[in-house]
């Protein structure tokens, strides 16, 4: 069924007296990022959404790429599709939506056809009905709509959840994926004997684990609880996601305001904030467990701070392409989506 998006005016008026109306933490002097989103910074962003943003030029901008809802396993979808040529799934992370790709969909629809869903539980996918959303049912979704699209053989490419999703699709029917392309990729090592150069790229995992694996620990225990205040608190929910697209404030603006704010207010609109943190808690056991080798033609874009290791991830995959960047970040498509389309033009170029 096509889709448009059509938020009612009153839904907006609603953010916009939730925004004029709200209530501030004191910070402690000096503390700067160390504690969490830092005071000044959530201040700047939020005004800028409340005097300055503007929803209908996200919407106007979305609404002129097809859209569609379908439902899969008793799930609403959303998803965009244009182009000609190889098919090709383009797989999004938390917090985003298929809107994440809106940079590269015109550059890849000249070579392929385009098709970027939502997953369950995000934006216009709307909440998640049933438990179990996890990281390989969502994958048979997207086997079940490429069916439904009539496409045999296609690529596949994600980054965050998409780089979980997305191999867990071609282990699935790997006849079907002509090539995998990732990015943000990483494999833990187990007793290798590591490069100088290899450890500096893991030592990003160390970071995670003592500062910045917080919201996944809470998302992934507790997400009900956490649930009432990002549905209840507009600001909330920006701070939430805005110190992941900050990159915890080493890397703040490297994704713009406008680009953050279309996803916010995404989700903020869709009330999705809850069932996208339940994601964490269904796809536990995708983290850390014992994966089977996947045969599957895979290429790995790796960007400044991801911790990808080559020969780690070949333990894994049959990896045919490998391009390191010197800018860009985990957010790639929003960051540098101009690398991102030339990377995969190369990848699949080769299969």
């Amino acid at each position: 069924m096509e889709f448009r998006a059509e938020v009612p005016q009153a839904e907006l008026d609603e953010l916009q007296r939730r925004l004029d109306a709200a209530r501030w933490p004191d910070q402690l002097p000096d503390a700067g990022s160390s504690y969490g989103v830092e005071l000044g910074r959530l201040r700047d962003v939020t005004e800028y959404w409340r005097t300055a943003y503007d929803w209908r030029r996200f919407e106007k901008r979305l609404n002129t790429y097809p859209q569609f809802v379908t439902e899969i396993d008793g799930q609403r979808v959303h998803y965009l599709q244009a182009g000609r040529g190889t098919p090709l799934l383009l797989l999004h992370g938390w917090p985003g939506a298929a809107s994440d790709y809106l940079d590269v969909i015109d550059a890849l629809a000249k070579d392929f056809t385009v098709v970027v869903p939502t997953m369950p539980g995000f934006g216009f996918s709307g909440v998640t009905t049933t438990s179990g959303w996890g990281v390989d049912r969502i994958a048979r979704a997207w086997i079940a709509l490429m069916e439904q699209l009539g496409f045999s053989r296609y690529g596949v490419h994600g980054y965050d959840w998409g780089a979980r999703i997305g191999p867990a699709l071609a282990r699935i029917v790997p006849e079907r994926v002509i090539g995998l392309h990732l990015d943000g990729y990483f494999v833990f090592p187990q007793g290798e004997e590591l490069t100088e150069a290899e450890q500096q790229r893991l030592s990003g995992l160390d970071r995670w684990q003592n500062e910045r694996s917080g919201y996944a620990a809470i998302q992934s225990t507790r997400p009900q609880t956490l649930a009432y205040s990002l549905l209840d608190s507009p600001i909330g929910q920006l701070a939430w996601n805005l110190e992941w697209y900050d990159d915890y404030g080493h890397r703040e603006g490297a994704v713009s305001n406008d680009q953050i704010l279309d996803t916010v207010t995404l989700t903020w609109l869709t009330r999705t904030a809850g069932s996208q943190a339940r994601l964490y808690r269904e796809a536990q056991s995708a983290w850390g467990a014992q994966v089977r080798y996947c045969p599957v033609r895979t290429g790995l874009a790796v960007f400044p701070n991801d911790s990808t290791v080559r020969r780690l991830v070949e333990r894994e995959f049959d990896v045919v392409h490998y391009t390191e960047f010197d800018r860009g970040g985990h957010f790639a498509a929003l960051e540098v989506p101009g690398l991102v389309v030339e990377d995969l033009r190369a990848f699949f170029a080769k299969l």
